[in-house]
């Protein structure tokens, strides 16, 4: 399969309801995202442009969120779709 080069669209609404619930997350846990970068063995570049909402993340960035962060994976998914129901 190929993958598609050069720059990646912007996060749609489901990427940026992630993006939020993982910086929500990481204020209830009080940590930044040097920490979480490193817990998850991402680069500090690659993580904040995704916070940004710059990039979207994809699924096995999310998984490795989740296992840093000690949370389900499910009803992590499961809150950003809540999330997007009341923006919407």
């Amino acid at each position: 399969m190929k993958m598609p080069r050069g720059k990646q669209s912007e996060s749609g609404r489901f990427a940026r309801a992630l993006s939020a619930e993982i910086r929500a997350t990481m204020a209830r846990q009080k940590i930044n995202g040097v920490q979480l970068a490193d817990r998850a063995g991402m680069s500090r570049d690659y993580l904040g442009k995704r916070l940004r909402d710059e990039t979207a993340f994809t699924a096995n960035d999310i998984e490795a969120i989740c296992n840093a962060l000690s949370e389900d994976l499910a009803a992590f998914l499961l809150t950003a779709v809540r999330a997007i129901g009341r923006d919407a």
